[in-house]
């Protein structure tokens, strides 16, 4: 895989001429930013930008304004090669709090040799509807110790407007949801994006992860998408290696609130 043409690629396909995330969900190029706008319980940001030092401060300063007047918190990812090189610099001089940086993995799905097997009694299944979106929502609060409503209500509306863009699995072990994760594809790129893979506390360890990227691989190779992407936490990176995905470069959200 040549590093240089993905990453390129990354930012034509999934951030210069991004699609929107979800059916209410509105993005438009403003000068040198793409920014996506959605309702409060969506994802607001800015998704792409081709700045420099000199119209930095006045582009940053232009989405605080948009933003705001809806009342909206909003994000903006710096990726590690974004310019100008002080752009998070920048975001904290405005107001934004940084998140944990991580790194922009890819592979090419067709090429991952994975082993799907599940330990004994965890089998894995698909959500199509709002019964199985609560496991999910169930497993996130579990494994990341964190408030889930906001994944439960932005996958119950892609399942309901666009079920083709969107695969989630749940692993069950004994009808206990002890793992999930979802895969969203972006019709017209070559890319279909791993979010949210989690795995309670004490199931971890035993090869859920690494069947779940296996299932959703699968699946994205099925509908015809060359490449997998994932922003990777520390702690997923080096799993995500293993299994044969390279990192590209950083991601850091920069969240402000109004």
């Amino acid at each position: 895989m040549d590093h240089t043409a993905v990453l390129a690629l990354v930012d034509r396909e999934l951030r210069e001429e991004a699609r929107p995330d979800a059916p209410d969900a509105h993005v438009e190029r403003c000068g040198h930013v793409v920014r996506q706008t959605a309702p409060a319980h969506g994802w607001n940001g800015v998704l792409w930008s081709r700045l420099d030092e000199a119209r930095a401060d006045a582009a940053i300063a232009g989405q605080i304004a948009h933003f705001t007047r809806l009342g909206r918190a909003f994000e903006w990812k710096v990726y590690g090669h974004d310019r100008p090189a002080d752009l998070g610099r920048r975001l904290v001089a405005a107001g934004f709090v940084p998140g944990p940086e991580e790194t922009l993995m890819v592979a090419e799905a067709a090429r991952l040799d994975l082993d799907p097997d599940l330990p004994d009694g965890v089998r894995v299944l698909p959500v199509t509807d709002a019964s199985g979106v609560e496991l999910v929502a169930e497993v996130h609060r579990e494994a990341f110790d964190a408030d889930s409503a906001w994944l439960r209500d932005q996958l119950l509306a892609r399942l309901a407007a666009d079920p083709d863009t969107v695969v989630a699995v749940v692993a069950l072990a004994d009808e206990a949801p002890v793992s999930a994760a979802r895969m969203e594809l972006v019709p017209g790129t070559s890319f279909a994006g791993l979010w949210g893979g989690g795995t309670v506390r004490a199931w971890r360890g035993r090869g859920i992860y690494r069947a779940l990227v296996a299932h959703r691989a699968r699946a994205a190779v099925r509908r015809g998408y060359v490449h997998l992407q994932v922003d990777a936490s520390a702690q997923s990176r080096p799993i995500l290696q293993r299994l044969g995905f390279a990192p590209l470069t950083t991601t850091t959200p920069y969240v402000y609130t109004p």
